[in-house]
């Protein structure tokens, strides 16, 4: 899905972040004339990742991954075997359906003492479950700065990348792709898609129970809500803070206001929700549903391609912008293997493994990577992806919204739980 950030409602709200990145950046280039540029060269020829990759050869990989697309389980299938075959690090992929459990795994291994030859020693994370990952040391050290690819990474456009969900990444987790939020609509049946969520109340009128949302605390469920409170709340600087407790209910009243009337023109009339994105996507197929949502924007050209839904689904987001995000791969802090997980983490970010992660014939995941880093040869590759036939190109993709701050995810849960979980 490559999305180039632009300025949001939350620019304001981040504008300490900026000054924290020129602060660096100004400090980089005092320092500049007393010390040679690093380049993915250098880190590579360097003894210290010559030793990582001694001993990493042999090692298995324990990737703790979701895998929930048949499409991202093949793409790892292939980088797993790119690995071993270049650097002889076996990778076995464990397929999760809610990461949170994964945190909690590791939560009750560092109980037992378990503080080598851990279980896990890779997981696909960002949001909520890193900061809980790392505010409760769960993870290995700081460990990106010593990967060769990391220095391609678009770090000073794409500023998710140095912040998840607004906590600081600080070289604990490898940036592996961008993600943004999208809808998708049957031309079959809605002539005009909407462009808020107001306007998608009133084509609900005249279609319902043609939408619907996975039922939090799903990850495309609670991306959607996230999206309704940003678009619904009246002071959006709030959603960069912790959630304050006493406020929350009268801060959120306009969302629940809105699903109150959502609701009941949705697919059952509310009384259900679909359980994935996958049920979602074949509701939208068998045309159950007239609109639905990914957080990938070529999810439909991908699923067209494949015969998952017909070529009337095209891709719109909504015009104010929507929710988008980075995510990453971290290495837990009692990893067996975690040299082999750099190496593995080092060739995700490859440009190699980028350009067929963006191909919309394999995943269409958005690269993390600086074009004017790559050499002329790599930025071509880029280049000549096709374009799926209802991919968006990234001036149409609009202004990409930052994640609220983490500790809004299980509010928000709670609460919609609470008031519409049966």
């Amino acid at each position: 899905m490559s999305i180039t950030l632009k300025k949001s409602s939350f620019s304001a709200t981040f504008k300490g972040i900026g000054q924290l990145l020129i602060t660096v950046s100004l400090f980089a280039a005092s320092t500049a004339h007393s010390a040679p540029a690093q380049t993915p060269a250098t880190i590579a020829e360097s003894p210290a990742w010559q030793q990582t990759l001694a001993s990493a050869k042999g090692q298995t990989v324990y990737f703790n991954a979701w895998g929930g697309s048949e499409t991202i389980n093949e793409y790892i299938r292939w980088a797993a075997k790119q690995v071993k075959s270049q650097y002889g690090v076996t990778v076995k992929q464990v397929k999760v359906t809610d990461t949170g459990n994964v945190v909690s795994r590791l939560l009750a291994e560092k109980s037992a003492g378990r503080t080598s030859s851990g279980s896990i020693d890779l997981v696909w994370i960002n949001g909520e479950n890193f900061k809980s990952m790392k505010d409760n040391a769960l993870l290995a050290q700081p460990y990106t700065q010593q990967l060769p690819n990391y220095l391609l990474v678009d770090t000073e456009n794409k500023p998710s990348t140095l912040y998840d969900f607004t906590t600081a990444v600080d070289n604990l987790e490898a940036p592996w792709g961008m993600a943004q939020l999208v809808f998708m609509y049957d031309t079959a049946h809605i002539n005009n898609h909407p462009q808020d969520m107001q306007s998608l109340l009133s084509t609900l009128q005249g279609h319902r129970g043609r939408f619907s949302y996975p039922a939090p605390p799903s990850f495309h469920g609670t991306s959607f809500i996230k999206q309704a409170l940003i678009e619904l709340i009246a002071d959006k600087s709030l959603l960069s803070k912790p959630v304050v407790t006493a406020d929350f209910s009268r801060v959120t009243a306009p969302l629940w206001a809105y699903l109150d009337q959502l609701h009941p023109l949705m697919w059952r009339s509310g009384r259900s929700f679909p359980s994935s994105a996958g049920q979602m996507k074949n509701l939208l197929n068998n045309g159950e549903l007239f609109i639905s949502l990914s957080f990938n924007p070529n999810d439909a050209s991908n699923a067209i391609a494949n015969d998952e839904l017909p070529e009337s689904i095209k891709t719109y987001v909504h015009s104010q912008g929507t929710l988008g995000n980075t995510h990453f791969v971290a290495i837990p802090f009692n990893a067996t293997a975690k040299e082999g997980a750099k190496v593995f983490a080092n060739f995700l970010m490859s440009p190699a493994a980028q350009v067929r992660k963006a191909s919309p014939q394999i995943w269409g995941d958005p690269t993390v990577l600086a074009m004017h880093k790559l050499t002329q040869a790599q930025r071509q590759s880029f280049s000549e992806l096709p374009l799926g036939q209802a991919t968006l190109t990234t001036e149409q993709l609009g202004a990409v919204l930052l994640e609220p701050h983490a500790s809004w995810v299980a509010a928000l849960e709670q609460e919609w739980l609470s008031r519409y979980a049966k």
